[in-house]
């Protein structure tokens, strides 16, 4: 136990508002760890401004200088990326986080049925406890009534997987009691049978909208239309040295990490920086899942392309009329294991709120294009009276949210 809690993950936090946290992670090595762990750091809403990474294909050693906030759960982090290492799995034997995707069993899936009275922000406030509770959501149907009553209905996960006992859905309760108030008319938590467990997809002629919107308008919006990706094999032996200069933006090193873990390659010693105007700059020597560097042009090549693309867009976001209503459209690219991207419904929720928007209706659904599957989340904006700001707002609204340039 001594091991986990002092070698594995070392946290020191910030004596100065504003300074960094260092996160020290030492543990065996495996591929796709680098972005697991990114992911539990976006999922818990801290901006990494620096990193280092090391390893000999065996064993690794990571350092990351973190931005987090006032009521960032500083304990609870280091557990969920102590029980992300392999160590956690060496110590007490083979545990799912350690499992290849493959072989990982899928955690229960319950669906969260919540009926309310209608308010701006309710959306937000429901996911900001959903949040605090470390429940996921995998899928949404919320509908308003004509007489202003909302039923949300959330598929959800559990990361503590407690949500089958009694104390942990008092618990939820309990939270969403207080965020809500007397708003709150029912609530319900029940198991999803394996019948309807699966992911829906998104509807073919809204996915095709959404897809065929964003051909008709390329540029969209972009994180910088100024990334720069070089690839040198000439430095290095044995590695091929990926260099990488683009803006920051939220989960900028999990779209990184995330596109090397498709591909199956291992990162061997990196280096990430922002500098001033928050322009960064990352090296990399990476190798194949054969330990060799990449000589194939044409790998090269997709490599090159895939990180360009989710450096350029890591997610998309189109306002479209939908008939008379207006519709919010946001999509991002999902891993190979079938993680979607944390947080995505959370951070829309608050834009949306920030700027006085109600919603009417929301969905996720997910779309196979190509050789790639996408989460689709669709907003239906309230437009009963008219909007108060222009649908142009909204959309760099959610934008910024996303990219966390606030």
């Amino acid at each position: 136990m001594g091991i986990l809690s002092d070698d594995v993950v070392i946290i020191r936090q910030s004596e100065k508002e504003g300074d960094p946290s260092v996160i020290t992670i030492n543990c065996p090595d495996k591929t796709g760890l680098g972005c697991d762990l990114c992911r539990i750091l976006l999922f818990f809403g801290l901006n990494i401004v620096r990193g280092d990474v090391s390893t000999d294909g065996r064993w690794c050693y990571l350092v990351f200088w973190v931005i987090g906030k006032p009521n960032t759960r500083w304990n609870l982090l280091k557990t969920r990326l102590v029980e992300a290492s392999p160590a956690f799995a060496w110590a007490f034997g083979i545990s799912r986080c350690y499992l290849s995707d493959s072989e990982s069993q899928p955690p229960d899936l319950f669906l969260l049925k919540l009926a309310c009275s209608d308010r701006t922000g309710l959306l937000y406030d429901v996911t900001e406890v959903l949040y605090k509770l470390e429940i996921n959501i995998e899928k949404v149907k919320i509908s308003t009534t004509p007489d202003g009553k909302v039923m949300d209905l959330f598929f959800v996960t559990d990361t503590r997987e407690l949500l089958g006992t009694e104390k942990r859905r008092d618990e939820v309760y309990e939270y969403l009691r207080d965020a809500i108030g007397d708003a709150m008319m029912s609530y319900d938590i029940e198991l999803v049978s394996s019948e309807v467990t699966a992911r829906s997809p998104a509807s073919s002629s809204f996915a095709e909208t959404l897809f065929s919107s964003l051909e008709e308008h390329p540029s969209g919006l972009q994180t910088s239309s100024s990334v720069s990706i070089a690839v040198d094999n000439s430095l290095s032996r044995a590695h091929t040295l990926i260099q990488i200069t683009c803006q920051d933006h939220k989960g900028l090193l999990y779209d990184i990490m995330r596109t090397f873990k498709d591909f199956n390659i291992q990162i061997s010693y990196g280096r990430f920086t922002i500098k001033r105007g928050k322009n960064c700059e990352i090296d990399l020597f990476i190798v194949q899942s054969d330990g060799r560097k990449i000589l194939d042009s044409s790998k090269q090549d997709a490599l090159v392309s895939r990180l360009r693309a989710e450096l350029q867009q890591p997610l998309r976001v189109v306002m479209m009329n939908r008939g008379p209503d207006t519709e919010l459209l946001v999509t991002n690219p999902v891993e190979l294991s079938g993680k979607g991207r944390p947080q995505v419904f959370y951070d829309i929720a608050l834009a949306l709120k920030k700027i006085n928007t109600c919603i009417f209706s929301a969905e996720i659904g997910r779309h196979l294009t190509g050789d790639r599957e996408w989460e689709v989340y669709k907003v239906l904006i309230n437009e009963e009276e008219s909007l108060p700001v222009s649908r142009s707002k909204i959309e760099e609204q959610v934008w910024s949210t996303l990219m966390g340039w606030e």
